[in-house]
C-alpha cells in the first residue's frame, strides 16, 4: 500500500499524518512508539516493543494451581525434623 503525505510544521516540530489503514497494517494505535530509520533513502518506521500489558485473566491464570502447591508446601514447614536437618 502506498500513500502520499505532506510534511508540515506544527509548533516547533515537523510532522506528517499516518493514515489509519497503515496504522492497522503496522499493528499500532495512536500513542504507540515508533523507531524511525533511513534505509537506502527510504524512511522506515518500526513499532518499538513496549512492555506487554496483561489482562486480569492472564495475570490470574494458574493461580488456583499455585494455591494448591502452596498448601502442600506449607505442610513441610510445620512438620517435625526426621533426620539431621539443619535449622
Amino acid at each position: 500500500m502506498s500513500n502520499t503525505v505532506k510534511i508540515r510544521r506544527q509548533g516547533g516540530a515537523t510532522v506528517f499524518s499516518i493514515p489509519p489503514a497503515l496504522l492497522k497494517m503496522l499493528g499500532v494505535e495512536v500513542g504507540a512508539e515508533l523507531t524511525l530509520a533511513v534505509n537506502n533513502g527510504s524512511l522506515v518506521a518500526t513499532p518499538t516493543q513496549g512492555k506487554k500489558r496483561y489482562t486480569l485473566a492472564e495475570l490470574l491464570e494458574g493461580a488456583d494451581e499455585m494455591a494448591d502447591l502452596n498448601k502442600d508446601a506449607a505442610a513441610w514447614t510445620i512438620s517435625s525434623p526426621v533426620g539431621n536437618e539443619v535449622f
